[in-house]
């Protein structure tokens, strides 16, 4: 091998990687020319001006939007490999000078993440439906009424959510190969009929697009808020990129848009030789090759899946990065990757998602009713992420992004706009839907903040001047006393209530804090000697991926506590919101039930804090 060059194996690990993003990343977006088409010409004529225009919205579209907006301009930012609106937000705030302009982002940052999980449950819903209603092209099937077809999708459904425990890792190992030969198949069909209608390559001039839209005016207003169904996933493609990196996931786009280019130009090729307008791209595969047809159909199933795949990773990526910076309570989370910390798995958001999107498919029953109410809340989103995008840019002064980022805003308003057309026809679901967790995120976060105003964590220095005094006129109580506290440097009100208003000092006493390393695997204790008699402070440091044995961990490290205390706090309010945050508090588990301790020893320390 020459010096220089890469070797096979470097490509071989590329290529994998490329497959695995296609699998996780761009299912979602990949299965959108299975309805995208179709559902707009059922509300407009199939004339050749009209076929023209509008996949030449649909190329531009994903060209302004996927590849511009997203995998150029936002895959630009990250913090630590992770993308999405949260990470945006944290990027944004330390530059702003104004308090109200960061509540500002934050607000923003909280609509963009419940609106996209809005939008988010009819994703599955919509590509999973769709792909079975296509049975009705195998002649013995032809006449199938609905209802079987909507079980059936929700059995597939709860299978693929059953699935979702398996790791990130896995299910992209597992649907990477199946997505490939589903792009492939949708490109290879695609330049079929682009071959015996070539006048649709014209759509590939942006002219076409904005003729389109002058001609048809409050009609091609209109279709705009359906077009956006070809630019679905986006925002969990961003998401997304914490569980596989940036660069695998731009490669994988290029080799993704090429076929749904192909794909787009070939359901135009059709429709200009047949008009025929009702699940395009299985007729051109029927049609093209009768005998495959059967094998098509099983594959756009397993496609369809694994776009479901897609947003539901990327939700887990955003409720995640919600954790991690205190906008989420902490929910159990199982972390099934070696290698990277964001692969995870969130039970009880895939439960929530699970219900809705069951409840989408029985309230909604057809596949183009859901398409119908798809758009407003994903292209609300979008309109934040751009925003943020040009914020950011524009006050790091690079203002070359910061234009294209401007430019994309203003389509990106457009297509907002369009989008309240489909409110009263189903898209008030995805509102309805958001609600939930924008409530929840607002109510948890502002009842954090105020309780953090009452509960204001003492300093070290002065713990150590009240500890050094309580000494001098307190008998220490035989043994040892664990203080279970989230950090080191400043020390929990409960703690200094405890020692020094209940006089509950131990001749040994340990604060201890457990930190979770970005690394997956290794246990490791760390003893800060403070130099006061019978003090002592203790770092757990472990790995994400550890279930801590905490008392197991104490006895390797010689350290048998006789009691162990941790802070609870009970809120008295006759305040509605208050309530609410109590009873998020209440149904959140203790951190103290994520490691192993003995429960004999465990005490819980309450402070009544009235809000």
């Amino acid at each position: 091998m020459k010096k220089g060059l890469p070797s096979n194996s470097h490509y071989g690990e590329s290529f994998k990687a490329i497959v695995k993003a296609l699998g996780l990343v761009f299912g979602d977006i990949g299965t959108s020319p299975l309805y995208t088409l179709p559902v707009i010409f059922s509300v407009i004529p199939i004339t050749p001006a009209n076929v023209i225009g509008v996949v030449s919205l649909v190329l531009w579209t994903l060209t302004i939007l996927v590849t511009v907006q997203y995998t150029w301009l936002a895959m630009s930012l990250s913090q630590k490999g992770e993308g999405g609106t949260i990470v945006l937000r944290e990027i944004l705030v330390p530059m702003l000078r104004s308090p109200f302009m960061v509540k500002c982002a934050t607000v923003l940052s909280f609509v963009g993440i419940s609106f996209l999980i809005g939008d988010g449950v009819i994703t599955p819903a919509i590509s999973i439906l769709n792909a079975v209603e296509g049975v009705r092209y195998i002649p013995a099937f032809s006449a199938m009424h609905q209802w079987p077809l909507i079980i059936a999708a929700c059995i597939i459904c709860i299978i693929l959510f059953l699935f979702q425990k398996k790791g990130t890792e896995r299910v992209s190992r597992a649907f990477g190969p199946i997505m490939f030969i589903w792009f492939i198949a949708i490109g290879f069909f695609g330049l079929c009929w682009i071959i015996k209608a070539p006048v649709i390559l014209h759509a590939i001039n942006p002219w076409q697009a904005i003729h389109f839209l002058i001609t048809n005016k409050g009609v091609g207003f209109f279709v705009l808020s359906i077009v956006i169904l070809a630019a679905t996933g986006c925002e969990a493609l961003y998401a997304d990129m914490g569980h596989l990196g940036r660069i695998p996931i731009i490669r994988a786009w290029a080799t993704a848009f090429s076929m749904l280019m192909l794909s787009y130009l070939g359901q135009g090729a059709f429709l200009l030789i047949y008009a025929h307008h009702d699940k395009i791209v299985q007729a051109m595969v029927s049609l093209q090759t009768p005998s495959l047809y059967i094998l098509f159909f099983l594959l756009s199933i397993m496609a369809t899946v694994i776009a479901s795949q897609a947003m539901i990773s990327g939700i887990f990526s955003i409720v995640y990065q919600g954790i991690t910076t205190n906008v989420l309570p902490k929910l159990k989370i199982e972390y099934t990757s070696r290698f990277l910390r964001s692969q995870i798995f969130i039970p009880a958001v895939n439960g929530f998602l699970l219900i809705f999107v069951l409840l989408a498919i029985l309230q909604f029953k057809y596949a183009d009713n859901l398409a119908l109410a798809y758009g407003f809340a994903v292209t609300l989103s979008m309109n934040i992420t751009s925003f943020f995008l040009t914020s950011i840019f524009f006050l790091k002064k690079q203002y070359g992004k910061a234009a294209v980022a401007m430019c994309t805003q203003i389509i990106n308003f457009f297509f907002l706009l369009s989008g309240t057309l489909k409110l009263p026809a189903g898209g008030y679901w995805s509102v309805i839907i958001a609600l939930f967790p924008l409530s929840f995120m607002l109510i948890y976060s502002l009842g954090k903040r105020r309780l953090a105003r009452v509960l204001q964590p003492i300093s070290l220095t002065h713990f150590l001047e009240d500890y050094l005094a309580a000494t001098k006129r307190v008998t220490p109580i035989q043994g040892t006393g664990l203080f279970l506290s989230r950090s080191t440097r400043r020390i929990p009100l409960f703690i200094n209530h405890t020692m020094f208003s209940n006089n509950i000092i131990y001749e040994e006493n340990i604060i201890l804090s457990v930190i979770t390393l970005d690394k997956p695997l290794g246990i490791s204790v760390v003893c800060k000697n403070m130099s006061v008699t019978g003090l002592c402070m203790i770092e757990v440091r472990m790995g994400y991926m550890e279930v801590l044995d905490l008392e197991y961990v104490l006895t390797e490290a010689g350290i048998s506590p006789t009691a162990i205390f941790y802070g609870l706090e009970e809120i008295n309010t006759n305040n509605i919101l208050w309530k609410i945050f109590a009873l998020i508090k209440n149904l959140t588990p203790s951190f103290v039930q994520f490691y192993k301790l003995p429960a004999h020893k465990l005490h819980g320390v309450v402070m009544r804090i009235s809000m």
